[in-house]
Parts: C-alpha cells; sequence; structure tokens
C-alpha cells in the first residue's frame, strides 16, 4: 500500500486531513506519543490502544545504537519488535547527534560522532540514516539533516545548505516503496531561510515536510513567525510534520498556522517529576496542597487515571516514588493531548476553529 494524504478541510490556515499508510490511517491534526528506545516511557501498547494514539514516533539515533537497526531488522522490524501494529514515524537522528554525542565533526558528507553511551565513534551520513530507517521498516521516515543554533544567521546559511544537499542524497537512497519519506524545512529563526527551504524541498517533491529546528530556545513569537514563513509555501495536499513540539497550548496555535502533526517527550517526561497536564495550566503534584485532595487531576477527563484516582492517592505515588506514579500520570498526560488534537480536528471539520481556538484560550485565564 503506497502513502497519501487526503486533506478533508480548512479553517484559515488549520487543517484536517487523513493520512493513509501501510499499518493504518491517521486522523489530523494528531499527537503522536514518543517511543524513544522503541518503548513510550512507562506506557504500554495496549495502553496506547486504549488512549486512541494512532501513530507514535521512535529515534533513529537511539535504536542504531542500542539494540542496533540490523537486530531489529532480524527480528522482524520495529512494529514486531515493539509489539505495536499501528503507523510508526521514526525520525532521522540527526538532532540526537548534535545535541546527545560526547564529539562530534560536521563536513559536507555527514558528521562524525561520539557515542552518548559508551563513546564509542559512529558517522551518519543521508545514505546512512535512510538505511537504518529502512531496517527499522517505520511508516513514515525522515531525511537527515542540521539543526543549527536557532539566533546564528551565517551559521544556518551554512547549515541550509548541507540540509538540502543531504535532503537529495536521502532521497536518492531511499529503496523501500512501502515507507513515506518527509523532508525537514530548517532556517533557525530566520522567514528568508524558513521560505527558500520550503521552496527547495517542495522542489524535490517529498511525501510530506517536516519543521525542524523549532522549540528549542526561541521565543513562541519566533516560533510562530517561522510557521506562518513557511505554512502558504508548503503543498496542501502533503502532511505538515512540526517536530518535537506538544503542549496543549501549541497544538492550538501551530494548528492555526497550519501543522498537522506533533510529537514531543513533554507528556511522559512530566509525568516522571509528578506533573500533570491541565487545560488550565499544569498541576505538581508534590505539593503539599493535594494531599488530602478528593478530586482527579482534572475534573470531566475520561481516562483511566482521572476516572479510578484522586489527587490525593497520586501524590502519595509521587512521595512514596512508586512506579504507578509515572504510569497514571502519563497516561493522563497523553490523554489530554490526544483528545485536544481530536477536538482540533473536529472544529476544522464544523468550521468552528477560531471559536474553539478563543475558548480554549479563556478556560487557560
Amino acid at each position: 500500500m503506497t502513502f497519501c494524504f487526503d486533506l478533508h478541510a480548512t479553517d484559515g490556515s488549520a487543517r484536517a486531513g487523513l493520512l493513509h499508510t501501510p499499518h493504518g490511517q491517521v486522523a489530523t491534526p494528531v499527537f503522536m506519543p514518543v517511543g524513544t528506545q522503541a518503548a513510550v516511557k512507562a506506557v504500554s501498547p495496549r495502553d496506547l490502544d486504549d488512549l486512541g494514539a494512532t501513530v507514535v514516533l521512535a529515534n533513529t539515533y537511539h535504536l542504531y545504537l542500542r539494540p542496533g537497526d540490523e537486530r531489529i531488522a532480524r527480528l522482524g522490524g520495529l512494529h514486531t519488535f515493539m509489539g505495536w501494529d499501528g503507523p510508526i514515524l521514526t525520525d532521522s537522528g540527526g538532532f540526537q547527534v548534535f545535541s546527545l554525542s560526547q564529539w562530534r565533526e560536521i563536513d559536507a558528507g555527514g558528521v562524525t560522532f561520539r557515542s552518548h553511551v559508551d563513546g564509542s565513534a559512529h558517522r551518519f551520513t543521508p545514505e546512512k540514516a535512510i538505511a537504518i530507517q529502512e531496517n527499522l521498516g517505520a511508516d513514515i521516515i525522515v531525511c537527515f539533516d542540521e539543526c543549527a543554533p536557532p539566533d546564528d544567521y551565517d551559521y544556518n546559511v551554512q547549515a541550509l545548505a548541507r540540509t538540502h544537499a543531504w535532503a537529495q542524497a536521502c532521497q536518492a537512497a531511499k529503496t523501500r516503496d512501502d515507507q513515506a519519506l518527509f523532508g525537514i524545512v530548517q532556517g533557525g529563526v530566520f522567514a528568508d531561510l524558513r521560505a527558500q527551504s520550503a521552496r527547495f524541498l517542495t522542489g524535490l517533491g517529498f511525501d510530506g515536510y517536516a519543521i525542524g529546528g523549532l522549540s528549542v530556545g526561541e521565543t513562541k513569537e519566533q516560533m510562530h513567525a517561522s510557521l506562518e514563513a513557511v505554512d502558504p509555501l508548503l503543498p496542501a495536499d502533503r502532511p505538515r510534520y512540526l517536530m518535537g513540539v506538544g503542549t496543549p497550548q501549541d497544538l492550538v496555535e501551530c494548528v492555526a498556522r497550519g501543522v498537522d502533526m506533533f510529537d514531543c517527550v513533554l507528556p511522559t517526561r512530566m509525568a516522571r517529576t509528578g506533573t500533570a497536564l491541565t487545560r488550565a495550566g499544569r498541576l505538581n503534584l508534590r505539593n503539599a496542597r493535594f494531599a488530602d485532595d478528593p478530586a482527579p487531576i482534572e475534573p470531566g477527563c475520561a481516562c483511566y487515571a482521572c476516572t479510578h484516582f484522586s489527587r490525593a492517592y497520586l501524590r502519595h505515588l509521587v512521595k512514596s516514588k512508586e512506579i504507578l506514579a509515572h504510569q497514571l500520570i502519563s497516561i493522563h498526560n497523553l490523554h489530554l493531548l490526544l483528545t485536544i488534537a481530536r477536538e482540533l480536528r473536529q472544529a476544522v471539520m464544523e468550521g468552528r476553529f477560531q471559536a474553539y481556538r478563543e475558548e480554549f484560550w479563556r478556560l487557560c485565564e
């Protein structure tokens, strides 16, 4: 089955569509839980299915280092390995090469780096990134790119030239016709570079377009301006994926700027610190004021954690360092983001996105 995207409705720049992949359909806008090392932390595939998750993300860099992409291929591919039969997206590993490795050296052909796990030397090239992702067997794979510091114009010019050359090399290296390949729009916080990148990559004709290098220290205003620069330049019949972004507020404001797909480690990372996400803000469940609170994390929430347990109980689990705390708060946090994505889709389909947006922000006040 080939990959395709149907755009069902628009409301301003907000969009609602349907992705078709070999492992199922994905309604957009969509939030993708992050399973960095072939597992969403503290959440089982069964729980993800119960939450209504339709696609998950895994990490090329981490799985290449451990347990190895060739081993995963021998064991039947990533879907079999992690017990998830829905769609999977793998990133290229580019961000992790630049953010996690102990040492790195960039040249025109790729990046040589030392593993953050054991210090061993490795080299990623566009061809290598594609080969790893083909071994993993995800439905959607992503070009190798350079994630540059967002506010250094001269460096972004150089990095963008590499990212574009690597995108061409990734396209040429791809051999599997059952995987969609997304190009990555880069350019820091500079509207002219973002527009240049969008024009170049759309000229190559990818199956979809990721927007990288955001939520890395720039302001929300800069992130929004970057999205506005590329929104009119990306083809309407291809999905847009904003990499590494995923607060409730980000979902609403970035859908307003034409984004279809999101991923972020935030919901499970926050859960491991005892922090729950709500529509009105964050709750630090370590706080003593919750010790006798019989209310759920968020009144009206239909997730398993909220329908079965109180804030007082969850605080007890957090303070007792029980693993169940991570599990339950992660389930709630993911449920919230998945629910907001579904609500955004429905609002776009019904032509009431702006009303939904205004009501969302009213509740946040």
